[in-house]
């Protein structure tokens, strides 16, 4: 039986107090988490006793701390990195623990698998006890530390080498940036004890850097027989730089290879991460990877639509990792199908979705019943059922009803959890309907995970992207609707990548359902991309402050409003000098001047198909008509630009509003997002322009931001601590003040775009204001590449040409190989932690390498919904491994 005195100073008002949680094996190894109120000592000190007696397969004790109220908790330690007791030798009787409370450090992403598991390649092991009588133990964080760096210990008594550095005491890492040693206190010699942390540099003898400051003082407590005292000391700083790589973004489906089957798959990717090694980088980024069949078209060739956020696309099965067909002529016919499409400049994402899940059919007839008996996959069914089972039947339904439409599955209409038993009994009718979707899940799960493993052991950071919307019809919706709202679609306010917005379709989020069961809908989403991903970019952060909800009636995003947000009733809007009819500001202002603006010579075309006369000059849109859907549903057919522009005046009809009605509250309102720009604006008296702009901009940048923060914080800490991997965030768009303070207190990497600086003073962004926690790039996937974005506004480009790259002259175009890579070096020089540019922008510094045509490098374009996702490289990823001088010049730049 040992005895445990935790002890912890904690100022704390009246009514709260401190619980210790203790993460406690059985007999079994099976972990529970054990709760233990503290009792308070005076003078802010909290102690709690333990007494327990533990078997010898326990060798230590993970804790935290939380501060609760009334039996809530109402802070709670960083428990990411959790406090470890390595439990000593039975001969020692009593443990008293003197800890510090863990908040949340600065360089928390220091602790991420990131840094921890892939820069730095950290060995964790458990401490060997030292077998003393009585025992000083010091514990110390020093998240600093560098592959092949050890830290030590050096003091003035004996037991640390009385400061010669030669006989510095070795410390184990016990827990991640955690380090510790067992001192013989008998040696101590008095209560004081003077002492500083080291760097030792594997293979270099002697100390290479000892830490900042003054040396520290311990007035260790009296140490009785049979007893350990462990210390908790401050962090150990070092005048050691900070970590800054690069990296290379690329999506999956663009990878090219010799013996590629026309798509990027998950061979190609590990290939990938050897030429990003190679040159120099350590970061390979890509798109999302999730399953987004739906109709067996290219329109599934949208990433960010997932069926599923578990499941994996079928596409990116490398073929080559599986065993090849024993049918002689089905294995030349599938060789020559592949040969014709790997030639393809760019994806035929018909073709060879089809042509690979045909090959993945004959595949699993032949090789199916043994890889489903297999230990390998029994022990992937076991992890991965909860999702899986409905994945496979709705997959299964989908192809045999000839829909994705779960309204139109009849009696199916819903995931059923009774069905579960059926379809996961080996044996039965219904689990060997379902078998080629694990299967497939499987082959994938397997391929993926191999090729993660190849990039921690060449210490690249594979990171992925975390869409944030699922797609309407899909699987996760099926299973789970009570997530979701069905009655409005989530998209973008308008931007410089779409002046009418973004309407991406995507059902909104149910937060309230999700905040009941602590969002384990996302905890889950997180949980599972840790076991392929060592980082993880927040696809539109912004819509866990708020999302942009548009009506579902409507096509655009201009109808649209922010949810949740604090709206405005009549009295606050004439409180601004305003006088509000509600009619009139929210009904479509369509009168003569504006029909000849908008549609000229057909104008009275117009007013007789499509409209009906109210009075004087005023009229409105006829019932057939009056939504956006309607006008969209009139025009369907048709592709003559003359129709098409009749049915885009109509859109503008349609939207010609001043204030939208909020959809859940009666009698609050929302500003229209850019009303400015729309013709019922131009129509105000210039005094309601001012009280109209007034408000618009307190609504939009000033009303909502302590709500939006609180909004936030409900939901992302939950997600940031789900995993330890390394959080950035895509915050680009409207940012709301408050997205900068949630981004900084939850330590979360930032994204920086010269080109789209955000503060409003300047056109172009600082590059050395970037701050360190941020991600710095050229161009995303929803823009164009760098050398589109040359000659797309050549007065832009001069302005940047002359100021942000302080030369004299006119701008060359196009852009020249050579200022590509001061343009890319310049972002490489900025202070970001990560440094991530494009395939694309990489190649762009070299002529002769580079695409000819650029415009033939854009991978989306996200004002056109229906875009075809269908860019692949030009370049196999074994011409990039042979090409030196190429590789070389990344290289060079690279290395920061």
């Amino acid at each position: 039986m040992q005895t445990i005195n935790f002890h912890i100073n904690y100022d704390t008002h009246f009514g709260e107090e401190l619980c210790l949680h203790v993460l406690m094996p059985d007999a079994k190894g099976k972990v529970s988490e054990q709760k233990f109120m503290m009792d308070y000592q005076g003078n802010g000190l909290w102690v709690a006793r333990l007494r327990h007696k533990f078997s010898e397969d326990v060798r230590a004790l993970d804790y935290f701390f939380t501060m609760n109220v009334g039996g809530e908790v109402m802070r709670s330690e960083w428990c990411t990195i959790k406090h470890r007791l390595e439990l000593p030798a039975a001969r020692v009787q009593t443990i008293q623990v003197y800890n510090r409370w863990n908040a949340m450090p600065e360089d928390s992403y220091r602790y991420s698998v990131a840094f921890t598991d892939t820069l730095n390649h950290q060995h964790i092991q458990p401490l060997t006890p030292g077998n003393y009588a009585q025992t000083l133990r010091l514990t110390v964080r020093a998240p600093q530390l560098l592959e092949g760096q050890q830290l030590v210990v050096v003091g003035d008594k004996p037991a640390l080498g009385q400061w010669d550095s030669c006989l510095a005491v070795e410390m184990t890492q016990h827990n991640h940036n955690t380090w510790t040693v067992d001192l013989n206190a008998a040696t101590l010699e008095g209560r004081t004890v003077e002492l500083k942390f080291a760097i030792k540099q594997q293979g270099v003898p002697g100390i290479s850097l000892w830490e900042e400051g003054r040396n520290r003082t311990i007035d260790a407590v009296r140490i009785a027989e049979g007893e350990l005292v462990e210390y908790e000391l401050d962090q150990a700083f070092f005048a050691q730089s900070d970590q800054r790589v690069a990296g290379t973004l690329v999506p999956v489906f663009s990878l090219r290879s010799e013996g590629g089957f026309g798509v990027g798959d998950f061979g190609d990717l590990r290939m990938m991460v050897d030429w990003v090694r190679l040159s120099g980088q350590r970061v390979l980024q890509i798109l999302p990877i999730n399953d987004t069949t739906t109709t067996h078209t290219w329109t599934d060739s949208y990433p960010y639509s997932c069926i599923s956020i578990f499941a994996l696309h079928p596409q990116y099965a490398d073929l080559r990792q599986l065993p090849p067909l024993k049918d002689t002529g089905r294995r030349k016919y599938y060789e020559e199908l592949r040969v014709q499409l790997n030639a393809l400049p760019q994806i035929d994402y018909e073709a060879v979705n089809q042509a690979k899940v045909a090959y993945l059919h004959e595949l699993f007839e032949q090789e199916g019943a043994a890889v489903l008996k297999s230990d390998a996959f029994e022990c992937f069914f076991a992890e991965c059922e909860q999702w899986l089972v409905p994945y496979a039947h709705y997959c299964y339904l989908r192809d045999s009803l000839g829909t994705s439409v779960p309204s139109d599955w009849k009696g199916n209409e819903t995931w059923n959890e009774k069905d579960r038993k059926a379809l996961s009994t080996p044996g039965s009718k219904a689990y060997a309907n379902h078998a080629f979707y694990y299967y497939v899940q499987f082959v994938l799960a397997d391929q993926l995970a191999k090729a993660h493993d190849h990039a921690r052991q060449q210490g690249v950071i594979l990171k992925g992207d975390i869409p944030i919307g699922v797609s309407r019809t899909g699987c996760d919706v099926w299973m789970e609707p009570n997530y979701f709202n069905m009655n409005g679609q989530a998209g973008a306010p308008p931007d410089d990548f779409s002046v009418n917005g973004q309407n991406w379709g995507f059902p909104t989020y149910n937060w309230e359902a999700m905040l009941a069961d602590g969002c384990q809908w996302w905890v889950r989403r997180f949980q599972n991309m840790s076991r392929y991903f060592d980082a993880y970019r927040i696809d539109h952060v912004l819509g866990f402050f708020r999302i942009w909800e548009i009506p579902i009636e409507a096509v655009h995003g201009l109808l649209g409003q922010f949810s949740p947000s604090l709206g405005l009733t009549p009295q606050e809007i004439e409180s601004y000098g305003l006088s509000f009819n509600e009619h009139h500001f929210t009904t479509p202002f369509i009168s003569d001047w504006i029909l000849d603006r908008i549609f000229g010579g057909r104008a009275l075309m117009v007013k007789d198909q499509y409209l009906n006369h109210l009075h004087d000059d005023i009229w409105e849109l006829k019932p057939e008509y009056n939504t956006e859907r309607k006008i969209e549903a009139a025009f369907r057919h048709t592709t003559i630009q003359e129709d098409l522009n009749l049915r885009d005046g109509l859109y503008a009809l349609a939207s010609n509003v001043l204030f939208v009605r909020d959809r859940k509250q009666n009698g609050i309102f929302h500003p229209r997002i850019s009303a400015q720009l729309s013709l019922v604006y131009e129509a105000l008296w210039d005094c309601d322009k001012d009280a109209f702009n007034r408000l618009y901009n307190d609504y939009y940048y000033r009303r909502n931001n302590n709500f939006w923060y609180n909004e936030a914080m409900k939901k992302l800490p939950r997600l940031v601590e789900a995993t330890r991997m390394l959080v950035c965030a895509e915050d680009l768009g409207m940012v709301p003040a408050c997205v900068e303070w949630v981004m900084n207190e939850l330590r979360i990497l930032s994204l920086e775009v010269q080109s789209m600086p955000k503060d409003s003073s300047v056109k172009f962004g600082m590059l050395s204001r970037n701050p360190y926690r941020s991600v710095c790039t050229i161009s995303s996937h929803d823009m164009p590449t760098l050398r589109q974005w040359w000659d797309e506004n050549w007065d832009r480009t001069q302005e940047y040409y002359n100021l942000s790259l302080g030369r004299l002259g006119a701008a060359p175009h196009p852009l020249p190989g050579w200022l590509a890579r001061d343009i890319l070096a310049a972002n490489l020089q900025s202070p970001s932690m990560l440094c991530i540019l494009s395939i694309q922008d990489w190649l762009s510094i070299d002529e002769q390498l580079r695409l000819p045509d650029a415009d033939a490098e854009r991978i989306n374009i996200p004002a056109n919904p229906k875009h075809y996702w269908r860019y692949r490289m030009h370049l196999s990823i074994e011409q990039l491994l042979s090409h030196e001088t190429f590789t070389q010049q990344v290289k060079d730049l690279a290395v920061r």
